[in-house]
């Protein structure tokens, strides 16, 4: 009797007793509905399947986007200057900020400044009639095609931490890039090319590498930087010294000692991982390289992106190469336009932004002209912002302060309703007020559109399920076909 009361009482009371036993009992039924809805995946080598990472996925639902093509315009372009009209900054222009609106905790103090209307001309485009204004003309002349955002929001003030953001749902490095997840999600549809690929133009992106990171994923899933040159990835090619027969030789015997290594090891997928890895990048060798060869393209489609004008060369030719990438399979491609913060327009907006205008305007109406002649848009998912907007008052007398409050982003193709505008920040531009979308709203809507539903795409790490949105994030559904 003795030891069967120390074996039935091992808890401090009768009552913490029955409290373990349910809480017991609680969790195996909690496991076993989550499983039920799909939220535990076993593992491919358990399952019999394929250890390689990258192994095409089914997702959770039908895919309205097969890839998705991010035009990361860095430095916050202003969208009281792009895609949405203040007539009230004319009447208020000169005069501070009226107390109604608030005062807003700016990153560089000019809460109190005067306001500043927009010197540029707006029309009305397309049969949806979309305010555009002229430093965008040829964009504009798609609106039919987009659902613009106007009540766009974010948490950070500066770039380092909104870019992070804007690209992995938080404000602090270490957490999985978008690009990322809907790699773990989905693996590969192109075993020849990584499946997420970032493109710059300028200078280094802020924040470097951890905005394509995997963060706590495993490290295959991060993105890989391309160089718009006949060399896409250092270190990519052998040395001449080493043919092509020595090379596989090299990998086959690698293989051999790997097989030999993980014979007794059934349950270490990483290995194998590893080599798969490897062979990824044997193949990219002459993948990668045939990606960017744009001998075969015609001398009206170079025209389109603008490869005949220095202005726009740079970010056209990565246009071009963002559409080469999705017809071969790659998943995600991330575009940086002024790489460097080069939209940061703290003084002398008119010639910053017009300058960038110019850079991407042709560009990315090449882009979305070229997908849609191809049969691609209607698969191919566009999404187009910044990491927050700019401010209505001035800076400096000619420039705009940073404003992640209400801010503007535009999606077309891949499942969108297009010709439309979703949400409105206040009279002067400041503060989204109707139809106010989060980053992580972003974030869920973009997977949702590639097959993935945000809620159910989990990663466990240190003892928790982790999600691309944080727990949180709402479809944009009104944006949705």
């Amino acid at each position: 009797m003795k030891d069967r009361n120390r074996f039935i009482f091992s808890a401090a009371s009768r009552r913490e007793f029955l409290a373990r036993t349910g809480s017991g009992l609680g969790g195996l039924a909690l496991t076993y509905l989550l499983d039920r809805d799909g939220n535990f995946t076993p593992s491919l080598s358990a399952a019999g399947g394929s250890t390689n990472p990258l192994a095409p996925k089914p997702p959770h639902h039908q895919p309205k986007a097969k890839a998705v093509i991010w035009l990361f315009m860095e430095g916050g372009p202003s969208h009281v200057d792009l895609f949405d009209p203040k007539p009230a900054l004319e009447k208020l222009a000169g005069q501070p900020m009226p107390a109604s609106f608030g005062r807003p905790i700016t990153a560089m103090g000019t809460a109190n400044n005067t306001l500043m209307p927009s010197k540029r001309a707006w029309k009305q485009y397309g049969e949806s009639g979309i305010w555009v204004s002229d430093w965008y003309a040829r964009i504009a002349e798609h609106v039919d095609d987009m659902a613009v955002l106007r009540a766009c929001w974010a948490d950070g003030l500066n770039h380092v931490g909104s870019v992070c953001q804007m690209n992995t749902g938080s404000i602090l490095a270490g957490r999985p890039s978008l690009g990322a997840w809907a790699t773990y999600g989905l693996g590969s549809a192109n075993q020849d090319l990584p499946t997420f690929i970032v493109l710059t133009d300028a200078g280094e992106v802020v924040g470097g590498p951890k905005n394509w990171s995997a963060g706590f994923l495993p490290a295959t899933y991060q993105g890989t930087l391309f160089r718009n040159d006949e060399t896409p990835i250092f270190y990519l090619l052998p040395p001449d010294s080493v043919s092509v027969e020595q090379q596989r030789s090299k990998l086959d015997f690698l293989a051999e000692l790997n097989r030999s290594f993980a014979a007794d090891k059934p349950e270490d997928t990483e290995l194998e991982a590893r080599a798969n890895s490897y062979e990824l990048a044997y193949r990219m060798q002459s993948a990668a390289p045939e990606a960017i060869d744009f001998s075969k393209e015609s001398d009206l489609t170079k025209k389109l992106y603008g490869l005949e004008d220095p202005i726009t060369a740079k970010f056209g030719a990565n246009c071009l190469l963002a559409r080469r990438l999705v017809e071969r399979g790659v998943r995600f491609v991330e575009l940086y336009c002024g790489s460097g913060s080069g939209w940061d327009a703290h003084s002398n907006i008119e010639g910053n932004h017009g300058k960038m205008c110019k850079v991407s305007d042709q560009p990315i109406a090449g882009l979305l002209t070229d997908l849609k002649a191809r049969g691609l848009l209607g698969s191919t998912l566009v999404i187009w912002g910044g990491e927050f907007g700019r401010t209505p008052f001035n800076e400096k007398g000619d420039g705009r302060d940073h404003n992640p409050w209400g801010f503007s982003m535009w999606m077309a193709g891949g499942g969108i309703k297009g010709g439309q505008v979703i949400g409105a920040t206040d009279e002067i531009g400041l503060r989204g007020v109707e139809g106010r979308y989060h980053v992580h709203d972003i974030h869920a809507t973009i997977l949702h559109l590639m097959g993935l539903n945000h809620l159910r795409l989990l990663y466990f790490h240190n003892g928790r399920g982790e999600r691309a949105t944080v727990n949180g994030g709402t479809l944009i559904k009104e944006a949705l076909s």
